[in-house]
């Protein structure tokens, strides 16, 4: 079992999107905004309001749902200010010998850092690490066993 998961996660590193050499003028504005929210609550507090309040403060061109913008293919470039909408989604890694599991059921977070291609730092809200308020956390997409995720560009309108 542990071969299978070790494969897995080999097959979703490999997978995962680059990074990109630049930042959109759109993408930075939207990492701006929403860095300005940390430690508070954004509307409701659920995760997808964030998303909502930046896309719409900007001006961003979306659907009003879950279609944030323009969806990242397979090999594009992942940037700062890109939205990550993680759906039936399980995590397991160790983190100082502790096996740790997180799930996503449904849960919409911004890209607000590139640390490589296998790992990220997302600024969202309602998770367990800051509740109803804006925080930051880091995710590697290599610790995705199961479920799904699709990332999105912002597109100015």
């Amino acid at each position: 079992m542990k071969k299978l998961i070790f494969l897995f996660s080999l097959i979703i590193s490999t997978c995962a999107l680059a990074q990109c050499d630049s930042v959109s003028p759109l993408n930075a504005q939207i990492v701006d905004l929403a860095g300005k929210k940390l430690g508070k609550k954004v509307d409701r507090g659920e995760c997808w309001d964030l998303a909502k309040y930046v896309l719409d403060e900007t001006g961003a061109n979306w659907d009003g749902l879950f279609k944030f913008g323009g969806q990242l293919k397979k090999g594009e470039c992942i940037m700062p200010g890109d939205i990550i909408q993680f759906e039936k989604l399980k995590t397991v890694a160790q983190v100082n010998g502790v096996k740790t599991t997180e799930t996503f059921p449904q849960h919409t977070a911004i890209v607000y850092e590139v640390k490589s291609a296998d790992e990220i730092v997302l600024i969202h809200q309602n998770t367990g690490y800051t509740g109803k308020k804006v925080g930051k956390s880091t995710f590697k997409f290599s610790t995705i066993t199961s479920g799904k995720y699709v990332i999105y560009r912002p597109v100015a309108n």
